[in-house]
């Protein structure tokens, strides 16, 4: 077993914190009025680092809850915070850091425009991740309404060709399910790519966060409704890995 760090994840949508249930609009959850007060809570209880995708940026293609990443960002001080959401250009990815973001998460603009992102990776070194969300090994892009014709392992590897800090993967199919993560094709993209790896998508139990961490070849596990919902305390995560 390895030290693997649990990161909550803050869905924001309308200005409210909210879970999705495999990334559908339709089928939404809301937990906090104010998403900070959501951050708040895990910062309480000892996040090491917080997730944050702004769901609205990721369906219009900007940025559209910067105040509320800078509000995050403050209240986490010294806690990292990586934002994801609507990041297609060189101006929305330095708004974000701008905000107090200490990574930004790049999705359809790593599929789309590599040379952007070759060129985001250089301007903003250590600190440009891609988040490679799958759907049946497919990447979706745009808010996860479209679906390409690249695989994960595609995306993943030409990411960390142009320079990419970091992967975050998500199986779209158990993102809100409770079923565990996809641990075999996020391990893949691990074992393909030289850059540290985090799985999404589907934690809902501690049992789940253990096999992520007895796998040994991830640096985080992104963890969102079942913290929600209380099947599962941020510190039974923690003491899990």
């Amino acid at each position: 077993m390895v030290s693997v760090i649990v990161v909550p994840a803050i869905d924001i949508r309308g200005g409210r914190a909210v879970r999705l249930h495999q990334g559908d609009y339709a089928r939404e959850t809301v937990f906090d009025a104010d998403p900070v007060d959501a951050a708040r809570r895990w910062l309480d209880q000892g996040a090491r680092r917080v997730h944050v995708v702004d769901l609205d940026g990721a369906r219009d293609g900007r940025p559209a809850h910067l105040d509320l990443v800078s509000r995050i960002a403050a209240a986490a001080g010294d806690v990292p915070v990586q934002v994801g959401g609507g990041l297609r250009t060189r101006a929305d990815v330095g708004a974000v850091l701008g905000a107090g973001a200490a990574f930004a998460i790049v999705g359809t603009a790593a599929l789309e425009d590599p040379d952007l992102l070759a060129a985001l990776c250089e301007e903003h070194p250590g600190r440009v991740w891609v988040g490679v969300d799958a759907r049946q090994g497919r990447v979706a892009v745009r808010g996860w309404l479209e679906t390409s014709e690249a695989t994960a392992l595609e995306v993943a590897r030409r990411a960390v060709a142009n320079g990419a800090a970091g992967i975050v993967h998500t199986d779209i199919a158990r993102d809100g399910a409770g079923v565990g993560p996809n641990l075999a094709a996020t391990g893949d993209l691990a074992e393909a790519c030289p850059v540290p790896v985090m799985a999404s998508g589907g934690v809902g139990g501690a049992e789940h966060v253990r096999a992520a961490a007895d796998d040994g070849r991830f640096v985080g596990v992104v963890v969102g409704r079942a913290l929600y919902d209380g099947r599962l305390t941020l510190a039974e995560a923690m003491a899990a890995c």
